[in-house]
């Protein structure tokens, strides 16, 4: 499976509730804050849900 790099790019003010508790299932804490994630599809779901929030690349 394909290994990705999420980064926050986006701060969590103002967003809905479920964009915070997705944020925190990617291991994502704050602004800048990165993780390395295998790429299965829940994980690609919940990209998808805060896709305006996050910067995802390939490793």
């Amino acid at each position: 499976m394909k290994k990705v790099r999420i980064t926050q790019i986006k701060g969590i003010v103002r967003v809905l509730p479920e964009h915070k508790v997705n944020l925190a299932a990617l291991g994502l804490h704050g602004v800048d804050s990165t993780n390395e994630l295998t790429l299965t599809p829940a994980i690609q779901g919940i990209i998808n849900r805060v896709r305006h929030m996050v910067k995802v690349e390939e490793i």
